[in-house]
């Protein structure tokens, strides 16, 4: 089974958000499948317009897999611009899409309700990542249930082309459902998020750490009082504790006596302990860019591949020689 995944950069540090909703499964991906982990640089070309930046965030991407367990040795890890074949396909597969299937996506909508322009980049977004899918013949793209559609349509694009040249060239994916994908609060309460600027990262300096830490929003109830074991900072401290030490800290709260920022100096002691290895693993890489730069370069290759052959037979349905 083939595995693929993409991961916009878009950010200059992970927040545990992103580990705990995405990252860390990705990551244990490479232990069951043939796993693909790719950079999706050219989709950041609908919101990040600087160059320089682009790079630094991709090579912080490629940083932060690495960091968390991502075996290059057993996981393809690569740039989505370092494999040109995706664009070609993503035009045969423009070919025969309807303006209707992408007018109905969702994302669309929501980054033009957010104030994001309305480019075509930004509206044909489904069609590059149905050739990131197809290309690889991915058989699984895990996601959570709010982009079930992008597999969807995926689908759809997949069997309009080999409807449409009578060949089936392409492999219809299946989406692979994370149910137990943790949905982590951000400081503020609402879901963490970089557009929210309520994150707690991981790979920041631990001042920068504590400060995100110490910041969660919590209410004015007194020290003495019982505390609502459902409030933002409990629910972030669960994720770095074990099921008996839950129990016995909200017992201490539903006591009273138990003030918040005893929580948040714990949480952060947890935290820090919980990414204590990957980030001096980080740190480790961050001095050996050469070599981090040849893990992309290799898992490019190897995606092409794995995706050449795939393309050669879309071209020759379609009426196309092979590659040079």
């Amino acid at each position: 089974m083939r595995v693929l995944s993409g991961t916009q950069p878009s950010h200059d540090h992970l927040h545990i958000g992103n580990y705990f909703g995405a990252l860390r499964q990705q990551v244990a991906l490479q232990q069951k499948y043939q796993t693909l982990i790719f950079i999706a640089d050219l989709h950041s070309m609908s919101g990040v317009r600087d160059a320089e930046r682009r790079r630094r965030y991709s090579r912080e991407v490629a940083l932060d897999f690495l960091a968390c367990g991502l075996d290059p040795a057993q996981a393809i890890l690569f740039r989505q611009s370092d494999v040109p074949e995706v664009c070609e396909l993503a035009w045969y597969l423009s070919t025969v899409t309807p303006m209707g299937l992408l007018e109905r996506g969702h994302a669309y909508k929501d980054k033009l309700a957010q104030g994001q322009s309305a480019t075509h980049g930004l509206f044909a977004y489904p069609v590059l990542m149905a050739a990131d899918i197809l290309l690889y013949r991915a058989d699984l793209v895990p996601v959570g249930r709010d982009q079930k559609q992008h597999i969807e349509m995926a689908r759809d694009m997949a069997e309009a082309f080999n409807r449409a040249y009578g060949a089936q060239v392409l492999t219809l994916p299946e989406p692979q459902i994370l149910d137990d994908v943790a949905v982590v609060p951000g400081t503020d309460g609402r879901k963490m998020s970089k557009s929210y600027d309520n994150g707690i990262p991981m790979f920041a300096t631990e001042k920068q750490i504590k400060k995100a830490v110490m910041g969660i929003v919590t209410d004015s109830t007194p020290v003495e009082d019982p505390k609502d074991t459902k409030a933002t900072v409990f629910e972030i401290w669960t994720l770095f504790a074990a099921p008996d030490e839950r129990e016995e800290m909200f017992e201490r709260a539903r006591a009273g006596g138990l003030g918040y920022g005893d929580v948040k100096k714990d949480l952060l002691r947890r935290l820090l302990a919980y990414f204590g290895p990957m980030r001096e693993r980080r740190a480790d890489l961050e001095k050996r860019p050469d070599e981090v730069e040849s893990v992309l370069l290799d898992g490019a290759k190897r995606a092409r591949e794995i995706g050449g052959p795939v393309l050669d037979e879309v071209r020759q349905a379609a009426g196309f020689r092979p590659r040079i």
